[in-house]
């Protein structure tokens, strides 16, 4: 198809292109104030994973827009990464998608049709799978390769899952295996095994749709993803959405088994640093928590878990739906507690 690297041809790959934390907190903080819109269950308050508009009693639209540089050269890998990515956003509302429009940016002077063709297949082979139609979208001349989707879905207003309803008590289960960042990193240094690529795309590909499961259970209170600022990053949003502190317990924190070495021996995405720098000074960490811990916690997980807050009575109940669904690296790994939005790992 094509001797061109994709993740060559970008100076960032996956959700690691994300803005960091501190900077697009900047750029944000002087927004317009917002007008009154009472439909509007869902904005941009508590940095949520999407927009949700009522519509009526029972219904009401789930929607969000992910897309990304490439963070692997096969064409269509990529394209399922980026769409899988960008529908979890509509599971970590326990919505149920029903519709994607694609968002292309191509250098159509540099990769050959049939690259982005297949970048396209990626795409659509995942929304197939979500049971979802690609119904249109839009595509632009650019000198980088992006990719992803326009995600769009609907839920009950009253199983919605707000970051910000989290209650103290709550059990923290997080649904896939840290390392993903540390993996693509691994792979741009051409260090990665075939069992590594394979761990990464097990990872990245697996749709989410266990969130839509969770909707119905009043026993979880709260979902998220995460994503481009680490497990510690969406933690906090969670936190600060909830007005909680949280506890990890880093022995219990599941990660990738191909990329532990990887991460042991400090290979990871410049992400880690820009994340920490932006947040680290809400964590906590005890004097055994070794650096590449510290590291991992942060590392920019594209496509990454779901993290349910549950009551603690039925949190059991809630791992094994996880497990049952096909979330191996499934686990409990702390809770959130009384106090300020901090995060102490233990």
């Amino acid at each position: 198809m094509s001797d061109i690297r994709l993740t060559q041809l970008s100076h960032g790959g996956g959700c690691g292109c994300k803005i960091a934390p501190a900077v697009l907190e900047t750029i944000l903080s002087g927004a317009r104030e917002k007008m009154a819109f009472p439909n509007l269950l869902v904005g941009r308050e508590t940095a949520d994973d999407a927009a949700v508009y009522q519509l009526n009693e029972r219904q009401a639209i789930v929607a969000t827009t992910d897309f990304f540089m490439p963070i692997v050269d096969d064409a269509f890998d990529f394209g399922r990464i980026a769409a899988t990515n960008a529908i979890s956003d509509i599971y970590a509302m326990g919505g149920t998608p029903i519709m994607a429009l694609a968002i292309v940016g191509m250098p159509v002077n540099v990769l050959p049709p049939e690259t982005i063709r297949a970048i396209l297949d990626g795409g659509e082979s995942v929304c197939h799978a979500a049971g979802i139609p690609v119904a249109g979208g839009h595509s632009i001349d650019s000198p980088e390769p992006i990719y992803g989707l326009v995600a769009l879905g609907v839920v009950d207003p009253a199983e919605l899952k707000r970051n910000s309803d989290a209650r103290a008590g709550d059990v923290l289960i997080l649904g896939k295996g840290l390392g993903v960042g540390v993996l693509a990193q691994a792979m741009k240094r051409g260090e990665l095994s075939q069992a590594g690529y394979d761990a990464l795309i097990a990872s990245t590909t697996q749709l989410n749709r266990v969130g839509s499961q969770l909707a119905a259970r009043p026993d979880v209170h709260a979902l998220t993803d995460v994503t481009g600022f680490g497990l510690l990053g969406h933690l906090l949003e969670v936190c600060r959405g909830a007005k909680l502190g949280a506890e990890v317990e880093m022995s219990r924190v599941p990660v990738i088994a191909e990329a532990r070495p990887f991460a042991e021996a400090g290979v990871g995405p410049g992400a880690i640093e820009r994340n920490l720098a932006s947040f680290g000074h809400d964590v906590d960490f005890a004097p055994d928590v070794a650096s590449w811990q510290q590291r991992i916690l942060v590392d920019p997980q594209t496509s990454g878990g779901l993290l349910a807050t549950v009551d603690a009575a039925h949190a059991d109940e809630v791992l094994a739906l996880f497990h049952a669904a096909g979330f191996g690296y499934a686990a409990v790994i702390g809770r959130l507690t009384e106090g300020a939005p901090r995060v102490a790992v233990r």
